[in-house]
């Protein structure tokens, strides 16, 4: 079961880059994007939502392996926040380097009430919500730059 978490945890192991973990743990996202974008929308909030409730008890899981709720190499939390971003947009490469981007800006900075989370909630749930909080961000963004770009 160990294994199992901390394969998870790291994103089949993006997460355990020795410099921008959470940059090369969102990548992870990237690729569930493309499976997950051709799904209904009913089907791929289904899709998310089982796998934020499963994140959740991963990240906590991993946290209590390595000593440290927020460790860096738990990174499953950054592919959540980042399918929040490209949520039920269809997948283009545009798309998807794009909220890259956007995710990862929010991500860094933690705008409220991310930073809150981040710094209150030292378990699973506080992991995983700070970058569901980031995620919103960056979809609100990507969406404004699509319809610009329009």
């Amino acid at each position: 079961m160990r294994h199992f978490i901390l394969f998870f945890s790291s994103n089949a192991g993006l997460g355990y880059a020795p410099v921008a973990s959470g940059t090369f743990g969102t990548l992870a996202g990237i690729l569930a994007f493309y499976l997950l974008a051709p799904l209904p929308a009913a089907l791929y909030l289904a899709t998310w939502t089982a796998l934020l409730v499963l994140s959740f008890w991963i990240a906590d899981r991993a946290g209590s392996i390595y000593g440290v709720a927020d460790d860096g190499r738990i990174v499953i939390d950054e592919l959540i926040g980042y399918l929040v971003t490209v949520a039920l947009l269809p997948f283009t490469w545009q798309n998807a380097l794009l909220g890259f981007v956007f995710f990862r800006f929010f991500d860094i900075f933690k705008l409220p009430p991310a930073r809150q989370i981040d710094r209150h909630l030292k378990n699973g749930f506080g992991v995983v919500l700070d970058d569901v909080v980031a995620g919103l961000y960056g979809a609100l963004a990507l969406r404004l730059t699509l319809y610009c770009l329009g």
